[in-house]
């Protein structure tokens, strides 16, 4: 089977293929790497202690699977709405693929939701005397400007947040490593001896926690219609992406644990910060600052993400069409954009977030374990995998399958 994308209905060249592999890297750490890390550190040394740096490294090796089946996916099919788009030429059911599209759109519209209150929530600290609605307000509605540029120069603005954001993590290892020789004499307390199981359980549950920091990896897909050439560009991202991520999140939760008592860092309401404070004795609010480009990169890239599926969903006949009508000047899909930032908004005033957060997770891994299943069926259909295209071994989605349901069970257990 050969899928090739196809220009869209309502623009005789669809969307603009523009987007490199350097784009593509930036816009997936982008919404990779969130502000997620600077509270996950506190709750996972409260769980593992000194072990918390390998429960980030297992979640990674488990989220690969998936990874990999995205990327063949992606490879055969590099189109926008991509999840639906799977789902569809798997199973053959609009109701199906209409549906995987919709969760998708939702997820997102709530993690975006959910960090623009968390966005305002570190500008407050800043502007004390504006309204935190006020903030929200503006903060959705200045990144929803910013979604309707040309893909290539949203994504670039993104991108350069990224680096700031991801800058700011750095700026963590780089004086972790200038602090004193304990990050690599300590490095054996790392790996808890074979037979104390009751730590290898507690990893195993920390572990869970961890990978929810890789959520937002597999949004790449989305822009695969976009990028130059996203039969080569597409794995590479994928797997770039995936393995930076790991490796900041693995090198800044060991020298947090290092720095600062586990304890200490649980009971942290901003345990970066404080692990920044005391490497440096520099003030608080410089990581404050940081963390605010890191939510605002969260809300862009979310956006973008979320205008994409809409359009793809329309352009796919599961939408009305105007959802897939794109600006003559900018080449973006303006009315699809302008649903999700209202949507966005209204989440983010009206709804309580915290009890829709956490779904957030859970759908996530409902579309992995979809995804999986769409390409288990697709492989059991074809003697000879099409050219051209990413494949990976027929094991990779089962195993990938097994490990979203075991991660959603366990989810449900520990909740």
């Amino acid at each position: 089977m050969s899928f090739e994308a196809p220009a869209g209905k309502n623009s005789p060249q669809g969307l603009v293929r523009a987007l490199t592999l350097t784009h593509a890297v930036l816009y997936g750490l982008g919404v990779t790497i969130g502000a997620g890390i600077y509270v996950l550190v506190g709750i996972a040394a409260g769980r593992s202690g000194m072990h918390a740096p390998l429960a980030f490294v297992g979640a990674a090796m488990v989220m690969a699977f998936s990874a990999a089946s995205f990327a063949e996916l992606g490879t055969r099919m590099p189109v926008s709405a991509s999840e639906a788009a799977y789902a569809q030429e798997a199973f053959k059911r609009k109701w199906l693929s209409l549906g995987v599209g919709l969760l998708v759109v939702v997820t997102a519209i709530i993690s975006a939701a959910t960090i623009s209150v968390g966005s305002a929530g570190y500008i407050g600290v800043f502007f004390p005397s504006f309204p935190e609605q006020s903030i929200i307000s503006c903060v959705v509605l200045a990144m929803g400007a910013v979604a309707c540029l040309a893909t290539v120069h949203s994504v670039t603005f993104a991108g350069v947040m990224t680096l700031i954001e991801i800058g700011g993590l750095i700026l963590i290892i780089i004086a972790g490593m200038g602090a004193g020789s304990a990050v690599v004499t300590r490095l054996p307390e790392m790996l808890p001896a074979i037979g104390e199981m009751s730590k290898w359980i507690g990893l195993s549950g920390t572990t869970l926690i961890a990978v929810f920091a890789f959520i937002g990896f597999e949004h790449l897909v989305n822009i695969a219609e976009e990028l130059k050439d996203p039969r080569r560009t597409l794995p590479h991202a994928l797997f770039l992406t995936l393995g930076i991520t790991a490796l900041v999140y693995a090198l800044v939760v060991w020298i947090s644990v290092v720095a600062v008592p586990p304890e200490e860092l649980a009971k942290s309401p901003a345990p970066l910060a404080l692990v920044f404070e005391r490497l440096t004795g520099m003030p608080l609010f410089t990581m404050s600052a940081i963390a605010i480009v890191a939510t605002l990169n969260g809300v862009i890239v979310h956006m973008i993400m979320i205008a994409r599926v809409v359009y793809g969903l329309a352009d796919q006949g599961n939408l009305p069409q105007a959802l897939a009508k794109l600006n003559r000047v900018t080449g973006t899909p303006l009315v699809a954009t302008a649903l999700g930032v209202g949507a966005i908004l209204v989440f983010s005033l009206a709804v309580p977030i915290a009890g829709l957060a956490d779904l957030t997770a859970q759908f996530t891994l409902v579309i992995f374990i979809i995804i999986n299943l769409a390409l288990i069926r697709i492989k059991s259909r074809e003697k000879v995998p099409p050219p051209d295209v990413f494949v990976c071994p027929r094991w990779v989605p089962v195993a990938g399958l097994i490990s979203s349901v075991i991660l959603l069970a366990l989810d449900f257990v520990v909740r």
